[in-house]
């Protein structure tokens, strides 16, 4: 899978990511990701390119490593490019309404993938992703009930650290279904300490230093997040601070991140993550796009993938771990 780190690199170089060459495809469908290096969106480009081959479409996949001007720069080089199609996870929402513009006036069709946007209208873009809420509501509950398990809630000796992104509405809708999950299991607002980050492992990591630190006295913590990658940073830091796994009860999202201590036998407070399928939402949006080219398929305004809880017991029989 190639990623280009400009987004003028979607002009002329469809090829270099696709099996289908210009001669003999349908046409160009292009793919923008905010962190085209996370694992799960090196899935999804996977997904969006095998399903744009498999119906004789060039695919070109651009990471834009959350540049906000390079996202903008990507749709209008795609457009410039004669891309029949577009799928874009945007690095900001409030991007929503340029972009649709953009892509219709050049009548050309797009879908939100992972974070819903609007148009100048207020109207939401086709979407294609997965429930922000369920999704929380998931890993919430999994993290209670590890909990609850763990004797803390008798001791009373925990915290919970909530890894999020305040400005981005789908990261918000997941940590607060996590937060009513653990209220409903006892936890009082006092344990809920948030830690902010912008979606990577580095920030979250760095961000989470300082209110471990502030919160010394406390001996065991629970971690949940927006993504694998917050979970993760958080984790980490909790080590870099001596914390045994043992006093960590760490729920990912995504389990792309998790799953690799589980699958080397070593030692980690990630207990249990919800796997994503990167695959399945880039084939999701690629299908969306096309049967619209082609068929004239009006977009769905929602497309929902689904999820599952895995283990370090069960993950094998439900997911690859690169």
């Amino acid at each position: 899978m190639h990623f280009r780190r400009t987004a003028a690199a979607v002009l002329g170089l469809a090829v270099a990511a696709s099996g289908v060459t210009a001669q003999e495809s349908k046409g160009l469908l292009v793919a923008i990701y905010k962190s085209g290096t996370q694992q799960y969106f090196i899935d999804q480009a996977q997904g969006f390119t095998e399903a744009a081959e498999a119906a004789g479409y060039q695919a070109q996949t651009i990471n834009v490593e959350l540049d906000s001007n390079l996202a903008v720069s990507a749709v209008s080089d795609a457009i410039a490019a004669g891309a029949k199609g577009i799928g874009i996870t945007v690095p900001d929402q409030s991007l929503g309404p340029a972009i649709a513009k953009a892509a219709a006036d050049a009548n050309v069709p797009l879908v939100a993938t992972d974070d819903a946007i609007q148009d100048e209208a207020g109207a939401a873009v086709p979407f294609v992703g997965f429930n922000g809420t369920d999704m929380g509501t998931k890993v919430g509950q999994s993290a209670a009930e590890l909990l609850q398990g763990s004797g803390w809630l008798d001791s009373g000796d925990y915290g919970v650290l909530v890894v999020e992104v305040s400005t981005l509405s789908v990261c918000m809708d997941r940590t607060n279904a996590e937060r009513e999950q653990l209220r409903a299991a006892g936890v009082t607002d006092d344990k809920l300490i948030t830690v902010p980050y912008d979606g990577t492992t580095d920030v979250a990591l760095t961000a989470a230093g300082p209110v471990i630190t502030a919160n010394s006295g406390i001996n065991n913590f629970v971690v949940v997040g927006c993504n694998d990658e917050g979970v993760l940073g958080v984790v980490n830091a909790l080590r870099n601070a001596s914390y045994e796994p043992a006093s960590v009860i760490a729920v990912g999202l995504g389990a792309y991140e998790a799953c690799r201590p589980w699958k080397e036998g070593i030692d980690t407070g990630f207990r249990s993550a919800l796997y994503l399928s990167g695959v399945d939402v880039g084939k999701a949006a690629a299908e969306a796009l096309i049967a619209h080219i082609e068929n004239g398929t009006p977009l769905p305004p929602e497309t929902v993938a689904n999820t599952t809880m895995v283990t370090p017991e069960n993950w094998e029989a439900t997911m690859p771990c690169g």
